[in-house]
């Protein structure tokens, strides 16, 4: 039994001999003469500005998060319907049933994100951003004729 394990032993050890070739390769030639410009960060040709330590909005990382859990559980809805064709009628009609269920879940699962607001584009803490309260106009009192010396 465990020699039929030898030939993705065999794999994992070629990968691993190439990748520390490679890397141990490129670090003895490669040249090491470090320069400022050579230690900044590269940014599509344009010069790095400020610090790239800054803070970055969650909503991104919860979008793209919620990207991939979606798109993951649909991917598998696909092969499900392929294998479907093949199977017997009562176990299909079963397969159907728990296909039904999980798509009710992801349904709503989806309808509750997007009501918890997880799906706006907009930043969800600026609502609750604290905002100065509108001052109130003060009128001016019109000058009284006797006081500025203009008369009728």
């Amino acid at each position: 039994m465990p020699s039929d394990y030898l030939p993705l032993l065999i794999l994992f050890a070629i990968a691993a001999i190439i990748a520390a070739v490679m890397v141990g390769g490129s670090w003895l030639l490669g040249p090491k003469r470090p320069t400022p410009a050579k230690e900044s960060s590269y940014e599509c040709g344009i010069t790095p500005v400020g610090s790239a330590r800054e803070r970055f909005p969650v909503h991104f990382y919860l979008t793209a998060m919620l990207f991939i859990i979606f798109d993951v559980e649909i991917a598998f809805l696909y092969p499900f319907f392929v294998a479907l064709r093949d199977m017997p009628d009562d176990v299909r009609s079963f397969a159907i049933g728990v296909v039904g269920v999980f798509t009710l879940l992801l349904l709503v699962s989806f309808l509750y994100e997007w009501r918890k607001g997880a799906l706006d584009w907009e930043d969800p803490v600026e609502s609750r951003r604290l905002k100065p309260a509108p001052q109130p106009t003060v009128e001016k009192p019109e000058p009284v004729a006797a006081l500025t010396g203009e008369s009728r």
